[in-house]
Order: structure tokens, then C-alpha cells, then sequence
């Protein structure tokens, strides 16, 4: 007789809910194993007299679900392949095709080795969930697996079921995971043994008792019910792109409207600076808002560009996602790094083959090249600097550059006097600045934080002039500069 295996549903716990094909199927089969006899249909088999054989001891063998399921497929395997007296049946809780890994596993290696595979369908655990709870799954639902509950996977349109919700300590993951953008007191639902009589328990609680809830079980799930409630929509991205399209429609706003990328190039930078101060002041909330502001800027630039069907935003993010797992093979890949310079040889080597790739002679490229030309001045000069010296183009001491920053502060004082070409001090001074970069970069030390750091300590003596003017009752126009020399002294002294 052909081996042969067939995968039959067990129903949510109810037997009266088995299918007659089932259940004539059960009744034929000479040899039925089942995933666990933690079911009340295993029950309910036995005592009409067939003979059940578990895997629940394969559960005691292994530390994580995944490996209990490879077993248990590697055994039915062999037993199909064994068998001479007809095929063997396998039963599952539930649907054969919901939330059942097992089945998964059966259909790719059965199909693989030849194997004939028939998969019977039983009652879902989602039939009694639509029926219990009382919504049309036509509104809208997702189905997730209890031990992967992510902020970024939920949507709060959609009605919520979570599987799989074996203990408390599954719930408590579940909770946290539901937090990210539920708020704490948000009421779901939780039901122990839909369907079975004497059994079935469903009891609505708020999201933060969600872990304290008893008789949690191989039967027990959870339901979010949906929402449209602004709170919950604006936590999401999907809620951010759609403001800003109606931001940018015909009835939109007129102001943004009329915006184009060259309209709004500056903001991008300006918003940018504002998330370096919060980060400088080490102000979480300022920067979450400045943060949004930023993200803003990126969400109208790819909104135009959703406009003329260039691209959207989702090609943005995909195309970074793409990057990064692309550049990270230490992590997503077969690579390893075992510090930070590793990884950032990985990198560099990955953006070289990109470049190939795309027709790009890199052997050609100046080692200049890749610094962006509307860089801050400092910065651009700096990190010119530092390509430079990557091939040998430096200085061997500091006090070679200390000496070079000399020369080029007389250089600029010879062109101080009196009828001195403007260009020819804006091209020394220049170079001074460009020396002093040099030095910063052999004493370590950035210049753009170097100055940025001179500027908040000028603004705050600067103040402190101010107050002590006004608590003198004094005006900056009419105060002679000696005295603001003596609040500057001062502020130095305690600033």
C-alpha cells in the first residue's frame, strides 16, 4: 500500500464540532497520532475507544517550540515512509492551516521527498472567535503569533487576534508589546477554551491586567478590538503619510501647496541643527519633537516626489532597509567583525562594489570624492582633511600644523592694511581657518563642536551681561564698553 500521510483538524475542543469527513477518516485510520493530548477532542476520542499516540513527550526534550516542531515532522516522515497498513493520520488542534507550524513543515518536506500529503480542514479556533466575540472579520482583522507581538506590526484599525497564549509569562510579552502603542488602559479581551462547554471563559480586562489574568492554556488567546480613535492613529506611520498627502491635495494647505524642493531645502537643514541643540541640552522630550519636525522635512520631499510618480516614501524605507542588511553582513550575512573597525571595513568595502556595480570606474574616483559639497565649512574641511591623510597627505607632528597655523595668521595680517584686496583676506583668512581644522584634527578634537561649544559659552556670558545691565537698570546702547568688560570678566568667573 502507497505511504501516504494526512493532516486532519481537531476543532477548537468541541467534538459536536467535528466534521463528518473527519470523523470518518479518524474512524478509518489504523494508526493516528496527535500533536499533544493537551485538546479536549483527544478526550473525547479515547473514550470512543481509538487509539491515540502524542508527541507531548517530544515537548519535555526540547527548550523552544521550533525545535519540538522540526521533531515531530522528522517522526511523521519516517512513520508515513514505514508504514504498510494505510496511510498515517495526523491530528492538530484547530485548522490544519492556522497558526499550525507542523503543517507548514509537512507540506515543504512532503513535497520535497515525494511524499503524498492530504490536509483535511477542521473548525479554526477563528470560527468561535468571530461567533464569540461577535465582529465580521470583513472589517478587518490580523492574526499574530503571541511570542511576536511588535508595535510595528499592529494597526488599530484592524480587530487584533493574538494566538498562542500558553501562560502569563506569554501574556506579560504580550502586554508590553501591545503598549508600544496601546495605552495602558486599554480594554482587551481575553477568551480560555472558546467553543467548549463548561470550559469557555471570556472576560474583558484593561491592557495592564493582561499578565494577571488566571487559566491561561494551550486553549487561550486575546483580542484588540479595532479603533479609530486619533490617539491610536497618530502613533502609527501609516496615519503620518496620509496627513501629509492631504497637507499637499487640492484642498489641502495652501502654504504647503506651493512648496518645492528648493522652497524647502533650508528647512531641512535648519530643522536638522534644531535635533543637534536637544541632543547638546540632553533634552529627550525637545528632541522627540524636533525628531518629528525632521521627519517632516523627509515626508514632503518624498511626498513630491509620490506626486509626479517618482517615488514614495515606502521606496525610501525600503531601499534603507535594503542598504542596511546589504552593508552589515556581520549580521545579516555570513561576514564577522569583531569590533567596530571590522565592521566599518565591511562597509566601505560593500559601498565600493556598490558603486562598481553601477558602472562606477572607483579605481577613478578622487579619494576626495564623497564629501558632500553643502557641508557645514568646518566640517567639510575637516573631513577633507581627514581623506586626505587616509593616503599619507599629512602632517607628521602637531607642531608642524601649530607652526603652518602661524604662517598663515601673518599671511593674513600682511593683508590688513590699508588698501588690501577683499578677496585677497577672504583667501587668507581661508586658510587660517582651514590650519586650524588641520589642528583640531591632531588634537582630536572636532571643530564644529569645538566651536559650537565656544558659541553656547559666549551666549551664556553675553547674558549674564545682560541681566546684571538690567538689574543696574542700565542700557547696552548707553553703557561705555568698559563696563561690559567688567560684567564679561565676571561671567567668567562664574559661567
Amino acid at each position: 500500500m502507497e505511504a501516504k500521510l494526512i493532516i486532519v483538524g481537531l476543532g477548537t475542543g468541541d467534538e459536536n464540532q467535528l466534521t463528518l469527513g473527519i470523523w470518518r477518516r479518524i474512524e478509518e485510520a489504523k494508526r493516528i497520532y496527535v500533536r499533544t493530548e493537551q485538546h479536549p477532542v483527544v478526550d473525547f476520542l479515547k473514550r470512543s475507544g481509538i487509539e491515540v499516540h502524542s508527541f507531548d513527550p517530544v515537548y519535555e526534550r526540547h527548550s523552544d517550540f521550533a525545535s519540538v516542531y522540526e521533531e515531530i515532522a522528522d517522526k511523521l516522515m519516517e512513520l508515513a515512509a514505514e508504514a504498510g497498513d494505510g496511510p498515517v493520520l495526523y491530528g492538530v488542534p484547530g485548522h490544519p492551516m492556522v497558526a499550525e507550524q507542523t503543517t507548514q513543515l509537512l507540506r515543504s518536506r512532503c513535497a520535497e521527498q515525494g511524499l503524498p500529503l492530504e490536509v483535511l480542514g477542521g473548525e479554526s479556533f477563528l470560527d468561535q472567535v468571530f461567533l464569540r466575540f461577535g465582529f465580521d472579520p470583513i472589517e478587518g482583522f490580523q492574526l499574530l503569533d503571541a511570542g511576536d507581538v511588535q508595535g510595528g506590526r499592529l494597526n488599530p484599525l484592524l480587530h487584533t487576534i493574538i494566538g498562542q497564549v500558553y501562560d502569563a509569562y506569554t501574556a506579560s510579552d504580550v502586554k508590553l508589546g501591545l503598549m508600544e502603542l496601546y495605552p495602558d488602559d486599554y480594554p482587551v479581551t481575553i477568551g480560555h477554551a472558546l467553543g467548549v462547554p463548561g470550559e469557555e471563559v471570556i472576560r474583558e480586562v484593561p491592557l495592564y491586567e493582561l499578565d494577571r489574568e488566571e487559566g491561561y492554556g494551550n486553549l487561550s488567546l486575546i483580542w484588540v478590538p479595532r479603533s479609530e480613535q486619533d490617539e491610536l492613529q497618530n502613533r502609527t506611520f501609516s496615519r503620518l503619510h496620509e496627513i501629509v498627502a492631504i497637507l499637499r491635495s487640492p484642498d489641502g494647505c495652501p502654504w504647503d501647496r506651493e512648496q518645492t524642493h528648493e522652497s524647502i531645502r533650508k528647512n531641512l537643514i535648519e530643522e536638522t541643527y534644531e535635533v543637534l541643540e536637544t541632543i547638546d541640552d540632553d533634552d529627550p522630550d525637545a528632541m522627540a519633537e524636533e525628531l518629528g519636525d525632521l521627519l517632516l522635512q523627509i515626508m514632503l520631499h518624498s511626498q513630491m516626489e509620490e506626486e509626479t510618480g517618482a517615488f514614495t516614501v515606502f521606496d525610501v524605507i525600503a531601499g534603507l532597509n535594503e542598504k542596511l542588511i546589504r552593508r552589515h553582513p556581520h549580521v545579516f550575512g555570513d561576514r564577522t567583525a569583531g569590533n567596530a573597525e571590522e565592521a566599518l571595513a565591511n562597509w566601505q568595502d560593500i559601498k565600493q562594489e556598490e558603486k562598481r556595480k553601477k558602472g562606477i570606474e572607483v579605481e577613478k574616483q578622487s579619494v576626495l570624492d564623497g564629501v558632500p559639497r553643502d557641508l557645514p565649512g568646518l566640517m567639510k574641511a575637516y573631513k577633507l582633511q581627514k581623506k586626505a591623510a587616509s593616503v599619507g597627505f599629512d602632517w607628521d607632528r602637531s607642531e608642524e600644523v601649530l607652526a603652518k597655523v602661524r604662517e598663515e595668521l601673518a599671511e593674513l595680517e600682511a593683508e590688513m592694511g590699508e588698501g588690501a584686496e577683499p578677496e585677497r583676506r577672504t583667501e587668507e583668512l581661508g586658510d587660517l581657518l582651514f590650519a586650524v581644522v588641520n589642528l583640531a584634527r591632531f588634537l582630536k578634537v572636532d571643530p564644529e563642536e569645538a566651536i559650537a561649544s565656544c558659541s553656547r559659552k559666549f551666549y551664556r556670558r553675553f547674558q549674564y551681561i545682560e541681566e546684571q545691565m538690567r538689574i543696574n537698570g542700565q542700557k547696552m546702547d548707553k553703557t561705555e564698553l568698559q563696563v561690559m568688560e567688567k560684567y564679561w570678566q565676571e561671567a567668567k568667573k562664574v559661567q
